[in-house]
Parts: structure tokens; sequence; C-alpha cells
């Protein structure tokens, strides 16, 4: 992503226009645009003229339209962002009010206004979209006899790219020549597959993982084929393939693969491996209940309160909070982050398409690894409480 200019005011109005330039800029897009923000960006736009006779001609025109964002879908797969919203500013082709979908491409300026102004987590984001120095793309097959996933881990997310499925003849004693020969077709059509979406050629790690021996299997039919064609790129390349073995073929297996030592000792300045050492290290202080680690909304914000957060403490909060359509909620956790990090903590937002994310999200999206032990955080009492979303009181039961 390329700045192209950024006029933010000291109280966080104002405007940044950014550049995507590559498909997963448009998740750093996703992440940025909110609903109610101010959008700017050009548009292919259907417009019907009638002439004097009554006659009818359609056409279609470029223009740079502004809507007041209302709805955003993002599909990780294609890197495609569509935006729906509001016209907030006449043109010669668009009235005021009309309904528009604007389609973010690449190399096409987009220039955003927040709607509740610039806090601290959204220009953040933005800093990490604009970061030049990213960090490569790691291309994996997750797979197991007759079936795989290829994709690549991203320093913000796993993308699936391809699902392969063959069908492979069982063993039968004294006939194994069937099953062979499915398998090789298996391995073949993974092969091309995989080399549809990713240049295996590159120095970087290819994982391999699968139960039993069909990544290992796979592996030697990489290599046998490079071999055959004289493809002196991919056999000097082979040290960089990983073979780490998985409970199953299937994506959600990534967790596991993360944790082997083969895979971490090639990927542990990754920011995927980064996440997932800080779950484990929390997950494992967890289970050793004494009281350095803690989860939920209202425990983690108490142990904040109390200073708990401080240096050395780390605040694991997943990124899809700060995508709620409630201004006090988000509002809520920014505030979180900042109240961390001015107390010397560290603040680590997830990534919710990594399997990190994924497992947080599953503890309610917010967790704490504590400065200083502290006991209580989750009995029940009856108090009156801030209103979450910024509007009416309410009375809440703590756990």
């Amino acid at each position: 992503m390329r700045l192209v200019k950024q006029n933010i005011e000291r109280d966080g109005s104002g405007t940044v226009t950014l550049c995507p330039q590559e498909p997963e800029d448009m998740w750093h897009a996703y992440n940025i645009i909110q609903v109610n923000d101010l959008l700017r960006a050009s548009a292919i736009r259907k417009v019907t003229t009638e002439s004097a006779t009554g006659s009818t001609n359609s056409t279609r025109i470029h223009t740079t339209l502004l809507i007041r964002v209302t709805n955003i879908e993002f599909d990780p797969q294609a890197s495609q962002l569509h935006i729906n919203g509001k016209v907030s500013e006449e043109n010669k082709w668009v009235k005021v009010g009309a309904y528009h979908t604007l389609d973010l491409e690449l190399q096409r300026n987009f220039t955003v206004e927040k709607g509740d102004g610039w806090d601290s987590v959204a220009l953040d984001i933005v800093q990490e979209a604009v970061k030049q120095d990213k960090e490569g793309t790691v291309p994996a097959v997750v797979m197991q006899e007759g079936f795989a996933n290829i994709c690549l881990i991203t320093e913000y997310q796993t993308v699936l790219k391809q699902r392969v499925e063959t069908t492979i003849p069982k063993k039968r004693s004294g006939r194994s020549g069937d099953h062979d020969k499915g398998l090789e077709k298996f391995y073949q059509t993974t092969l091309e597959t995989l080399l549809r979406h990713v240049d295996i050629t590159q120095p970087r790690p290819l994982l391999l993982a699968s139960p039993g021996f069909t990544a290992q299997g796979f592996q030697k039919y990489i290599l046998e084929e490079a071999s055959k064609t004289g493809n002196k790129a991919v056999l000097g390349n082979k040290a960089n393939f990983v073979v780490v073995h998985s409970s199953s073929g299937h994506l959600h297996s990534l967790n596991e693969i993360m944790k082997s030592p083969a895979v971490l000792s090639k990927l542990k300045d990754t920011k995927y491996a980064r996440e997932s050492r800080y779950m484990d290290e929390f997950l494992k202080l967890l289970r050793n209940e004494d009281g350095r680690a803690w989860y939920g909304h209202t425990e983690v914000e108490k142990a904040a309160e109390k200073g708990a957060i401080g240096p050395g403490g780390v605040l694991l909060i997943n990124n899809s909070l700060f995508r709620s359509q409630e201004i006090g909620a988000r509002k809520r956790w920014v505030g979180l982050v900042d109240r961390v990090k001015d107390g010397g903590g560290e603040a680590r937002i997830l990534s919710s398409d990594h399997e990190s994310g994924i497992r947080l999200e599953g503890l309610g999206g917010v967790a704490a690894i504590l400065t200083f032990p502290l006991e209580d955080l989750d009995e029940v009492e009856e108090r009156d409480n801030v209103p979450m979303n910024g509007s009416e009181e309410e009375k809440v039961m703590v756990i």
C-alpha cells in the first residue's frame, strides 16, 4: 500500500489517501474502512439518457464518487473489496442519497474520512499497511491421500488458494497397482495446481504437511519431476521444502503445523509465528493457574484498571473487535489498547484470519498476560457499569 496523502488534525478529523498496489492491500483496506466513514474512489456508473423522441440509451461512464459507507463485503480468496453506501456529494451523473457500490481496484487511489475521527488503532493500521519492509508470503500444502489444501500464509492472513480432491483406490491384498497409480495421479494434480498459484523456485520455505507419509511422498514426487524436466531452480531450492506431520489434511491443522520445531526454525521471525508464540505462552500460564493469565472482556479491563498489564505484560486483542458498527464498542477497545500502551505494556492486535486469532476468538477476543498476578478477577459482583454503547445505562453481572 502506498500512502499518497495524509491530512489529519490533532482532533482526529481529516483524510487519508491510499493506493493499493498488491492483492493483500485489500485486506488492509478492509480493516481501515468502517461503516459510517466517507469514502471517495473511482466508480463505473450506468447512465440512461432519453432522447426527444422518447428512445433511451444506456452507457457506462467512469466517475469519482463520495459515499457514506453502509456495508462492506470482503472476499479474502479473490482479494476483492465491495463497499456499499449512499452518495454524499452530487455530481453530473449521480444525485445525493442514491446508493452505489464501490469496488476498490489495484493502482487506483481511494480517500477515507473517518465518521468518528481517526483513533490510535486506525492510524496504526494505516502505518502497518504502508510499511515497506513486509515479510514474505509462505506457501503451504496441507494434505492427506486424495485431499490437499493449497494456501498462502501472509503476514496478516491465511488464504486458501485452491482445494484438490481426487479418488484413490484402496490398497487390496496383492494388488497395490491401482492405489499407486491413483496416488501418483493425485500428486500430479496437486503439483500442477500448486505451480499455478506458487513459484516454488523462490528461496523461501514451502511447507508440506500430512498425516502418515503423504507429504513426504509428495516432496519426492516434486523432486523426481524436477529431475526429469531438468528444472535446476526447483532442485536448488529443495533445502527450503519443509515436511512436517499433521493430524489431518484440513486447513485447521495449520495451527499444529506452526508449532513444529522444523517450521518454527524457518518462520521464527514472521508475524504469524510471533502471534502463535504469544497464544502458546498465554495458554501455558493459564494452565498454571497462578493469576498471571486472564481472558474475557470484563476481566482484562479490570486487570488494566489495576495497572497489571504494564511493563512485561501483554494485551492480546482480536482485530475483529475493531470492526464493530457500534461507536461505543470500538471506542471501548481503542481505549483499552491506549491504556495498556500508556502504562508501558505491549498491545498485540491479532489477525482473525490466522489460527492464533481464531483461538483468541474462542476466548472472547481479549486476553492478557499480566505483569504481576491477580486473583478473583472473575468473581461475581453486581455494580453499575459505564454504558457499553454510550447511549443507555444498564446493570451488568461481572463474571
